[in-house]
């Protein structure tokens, strides 16, 4: 077994044909297999091979997917990383995944660069577009070599495929194992559940760094569908391209749907081709989804899923009806139940933890078997998150971890942030919190209290945090206050801080 195959399956399944538009360039399937070959011969030459981590931090692009597949050939572990990670947050994952290989681009080179300093076995590094850094490859000249007939290497369903570095289920960040198996199940069972063939055309404006992205890559190498592909979501760039390439199934987060309603001009668009689209990642409002049914005549069909079970194991049907404020039923060969505080399973109606068992759910956290074994007890994956099952299977989340803040449809665990607050100066308490955001779902609050005598304003701390975190995990506010509310024993009451936060945004208390 090698998810890499899949390629193969896409080029027996139609034979040549166009299977990528990005921007104003067309890619075969047969080129980009060529290709992928030609870079895993260069790979091994760098001494890349089997249970080696190679990582990749990269906008979208033909070269992201290549270097996905390439990777996987050799045998090695892909470690996907967003590129908005800032640098010592690269620097950890550098340290903890060790990756012999890390292909970037031009416009993020010199940052991972700067967080290879000091790593005892510093990554070779393969640039995009590159023109000749010191100390780094260019993936155009690795690439520029004869066509070689490079076999795939077989790999056990139990091997690891990807190591991805997210919170986990308790905000702690750990690398999430995903495996062979884990990764033909999410591509086979996905493409059963919402159905697609070689006829459709997709659109990816999802990152491919991210496991819902990178689930919808290897959904379409099976199904066979050619995909446009957009180096980041913006909402023209998404309308353009339905109207232009006719298409007729995406995957989106809830704040593109936001996004595209509130263009100007929307309505002005021939968006007839979509017939539908899954929602993921975060929870979508109702209300959201049936406007924009209503005004694009396609099929919104939500979903649930964790990096844990590579982005997904429920969601709804285009075939089965659909109950107003569920995220739908579990994907075939997946178990759902709901548990109380002491794992007994509750009945229909009653909210509970959601466990999920399947064939998508990870092998562990890395490096972890005591936080492993916690996680995954029972042989369930105890997600955190709260909701109830109905009498017909389907899934309601009732809410998710507290604490987890989801921005746009990305994880932020405020940890991260207060980690860097209280390496401020001035600073002397600090807890995060989610703020309602009518743009992005939730923004990042930060309440803080200063130590005496000291002086900061909001600028100063958020400045401080840009500095040190990604872009979407700075605060976008900051509250000052005498001392955080604390219970007896003296912990942080996030419950209070997250209802003035609602206050402040303007949301009435729930």
């Amino acid at each position: 077994m090698n998810v890499a195959s899949l390629g193969i399956r896409n080029i027996e399944t139609t034979g040549e044909r166009v299977s990528l538009y990005y921007e104003d360039r067309k890619f075969t399937n047969v080129g980009l297999h060529q290709e992928g070959q030609r870079l895993a011969a260069a790979l091994k030459d760098l001494g890349l091979g089997p249970d080696d981590r190679a990582a990749a931090l990269l906008p979208n692009s033909p070269e992201l997917a290549v270097s996905y597949m390439s990777i996987l050939s050799t045998g090695a572990v892909i470690i996907p990383m967003m590129f908005m990670l800032a640098t010592p947050e690269v620097h950890h994952i550098f340290e903890q995944g060790a990756p012999k290989v890390v292909f970037t681009s031009i416009e993020f080179v010199d940052k991972v660069l700067e967080a290879s300093q000091g790593l005892a076995n510093p990554p070779k590094i393969i640039v995009v577009g590159g023109s000749g850094q010191s100390g780094t490859l260019i993936y155009e000249g690795l690439i520029d070599r004869p066509q070689t007939d490079m076999p795939i290497v077989d790999r056990a369903p139990s091997d690891l495929a990807v190591l991805t570095f997210t919170g986990g289920t308790t905000g702690i960040p750990k690398g999430v194992m995903l495996t062979q198996a884990n990764l033909m199940a999410a591509a086979e069972l996905g493409a059963e559940v919402v159905p697609s063939g070689p006829d459709d055309v997709g659109l990816s404006v999802l990152p491919l760094a991210h496991s819902f992205g990178m689930s919808t890559l290897f959904v379409s190498q099976l199904c066979a569908y050619p995909a446009v592909m957009l180096r980041w979501f913006t909402a023209e760039g998404f309308l353009e391209s339905v109207q232009k390439h006719r298409v007729t199934t995406t995957a989106m987060v809830p704040t593109m749907f936001t996004f595209l309603l509130n263009y100007p001009g929307f309505d002005s668009y021939d968006l007839s081709s979509l017939k539908k689209v899954v929602s993921g990642a975060a929870a979508l409002p109702v209300e959201v989804a049936e406007e924009f049914e209503r005004r694009t005549g396609c099929r919104v069909l939500e979903g649930y899923g964790l990096t844990e079970t590579m982005a997904g194991c429920v969601v709804n049907r285009v075939d089965r009806p659909r109950k107003r404020g569920s995220c739908g039923l579990a994907y075939p060969r997946t178990n759902i139940k709901i548990v109380d505080d002491d794992d007994r399973e509750l009945a229909a109606g009653e909210d509970g933890e959601i466990c999920v068992q399947g064939p998508m759910v990870m092998a562990g956290y890395y490096n972890s078997p005591e936080f492993s074994g916690e996680v995954l007890r029972g042989g369930w994956l105890h997600t955190g998150d709260i909701g109830h099952l109905d009498e017909d299977g389907y899934l309601f989340i009732t809410e998710r971890k507290k604490d987890l803040i989801i921005r746009g449809g990305f994880n932020i665990y405020p940890r991260d942030v207060e980690e860097v607050l209280y390496a401020h100066p001035a600073v002397a308490e600090a807890a995060v919190v989610g703020m309602p955001s009518a743009e992005f779902g939730e923004e990042v609050k930060a309440y803080v209290a200063l130590k005496p005598g000291a002086s900061a304003t909001d600028a100063d701390i958020i400045a401080f945090c840009q500095e040190r975190l990604a872009k979407y995990k700075t605060p976008r506010a900051v509250g000052f206050l005498d001392t955080l509310p604390k219970s007896l024993v003296g912990k942080v009451l996030k419950k209070d801080l997250r209802e003035m936060a609602r206050r402040e945004a303007g949301v009435a208390d729930q």
